[in-house]
């Protein structure tokens, strides 16, 4: 009863901020509810983001380490990475204006001609932690011992934790051993490999936290792949890496990490609250205009409108709006959109009945498409590919439920009739 009762009053609340939504959008103002932005800096105020500083070689795992910490894909990463200098990204988790995360990458160190001096410059004042990942079958890294020996004297005080990644590659014919059998280990610490570990990996291994003597704080070794690499476990050390970070981290910034899923939730939850009452106050005016009973007079106002309520969802996702968006979005609703629209434009013909119907579509395949982008962005934010599957069934489901919506709150034709 408590959790309907909660429901009800958010949606009364949403309708409520949505009749703002519509005076802002007909006066030609605001992209984001008013309240938005003084919300979202409280929110970001509490919330201390750890930066990660990545260095290492081209194909040594960086990449990978933020994908296992994230979740995100690949493509989102790269998309998500943005300079700061010539050779130095950033890249905030999930977004630039609401970071849990946040992730600092060099060019890799093999390039030809890299000096990274301006690197240390620019990173060693926002960096918390840095990464290093080195290859374990990889011996040449001298460019990076050099780069840990300047970090070192830079800030001693700043901890480094060194990932040696690419486990399988030490011993082809022999799989890893299963559970994982490491820890991370601290630098102080006397250590003996566990039995299970083939002899190559060992050797290997040794031959790589030698060369760092001295350069780290902890070491954790890795192998972090696809699932479509066909290994056993694709997160292999995942969460020992986890737990190294978190205990190298300060306190502030180490609750961030270890409560990231929550704070995902979070966020979705703060996200969805702001995009209601905007999808509902677009899908009201939708409904106006799509009582409009000249057939096809209404398209180029409802597709303005949906365009405008597009970019609206973007900035409160903290999204922008490219054309490949609007191409990738039109692919996967565009049956669904023409179809609703044909037969809306179709219902006009019938005198009356028409308008109503014409109005209910209109309304409904506006709350629709609002509540579809909202899983799109959310997706998108969190660092996923948004599932063409899942967009289709969200729109359809939310199309009924407007739908149905819509009539229960129409007055009934006898409802109309003028008393006599």
């Amino acid at each position: 009863m408590s959790q309907w009762w909660k429901s009800w009053s958010r949606g009364i609340a949403a309708v409520a901020k949505a009749r703002e939504v519509v005076r802002q959008i007909l006066q030609g103002e605001g992209t984001r509810p008013a309240e938005w932005e003084a919300r979202l800096s409280t929110w970001r105020d509490r919330l201390p983001v750890p930066v990660f500083w990545l260095v290492g070689k081209t194909q040594s795992g960086k990449t990978s380490i933020i994908r296992y910490l994230t979740g995100a894909s690949d493509a989102i990463i790269g998309a998500g990475f943005r300079p700061t200098t010539r050779s130095t990204h950033r890249y905030d988790f999930p977004t630039v204006e609401a970071p849990l995360l946040a992730f600092l990458d060099t060019r890799g160190l093999d390039e030809p001609g890299y000096d990274p001096r301006p690197d240390i410059a620019a990173c060693s004042a926002q960096a918390h932690c840095v990464i290093a990942t080195v290859k374990v079958t990889d011996p040449a890294q001298a460019t990076l011992r050099g780069l840990l020996e300047s970090l070192r004297r830079e800030r001693p005080d700043r901890p480094i934790v060194l990932c040696l990644t690419c486990l399988h590659e030490a011993d082809i014919t022999t799989p890893l051993p299963q559970p994982y059998p490491f820890r991370p280990v601290a630098a102080s610490e006397q250590w003996e490999w566990p039995a299970e570990v083939p002899g190559p990996l060992r050797l290997q291994l040794d031959r790589q936290i030698q060369q760092f003597t001295g350069l780290y704080d902890l070491f954790v070794p890795l192998d972090l792949t696809r699932p479509e690499d066909g290994y056993p476990v694709p997160d292999y050390g995942g969460e020992a890496l986890k737990k190294a970070l978190a205990h190298v981290l300060p306190h502030t910034y180490r609750q961030t990490l270890l409560q990231l899923e929550s704070l995902l939730a979070e966020l979705k939850d703060l996200h969805l609250q702001q995009a209601l009452p905007v999808v509902i106050g677009y899908s009201m005016l939708a409904g106006t205009i799509g009582t409009l009973p000249i057939p096809l007079a209404d398209l180029p106002l409802l597709l303005g409108l949906h365009v405008r309520m597009a970019r609206h969802l973007a900035g409160i996702y903290g999204q922008s709006l490219r054309f490949d968006n609007y191409r990738e979005l039109a692919a996967i609703l565009g049956v669904s959109l023409v179809t609703r629209q044909l037969t809306r434009q179709l219902a006009k013909l019938i005198p009356v009945v028409g308008s109503a119907v014409g109005g209910a579509v209109a309304f409904a395949s506006t709350y629709a498409l609002g509540r579809a982008l909202c899983y799109y962005f959310e997706t998108v934010a969190a660092g996923h590919v948004p599932d063409a599957a899942i967009l289709r069934r969200v729109y359809q489901e939310q199309f009924a439920a407007a739908e149905a919506a819509f009539h229960r709150s129409a007055p009934t034709s006898r409802e109309s009739e003028p008393q006599r």
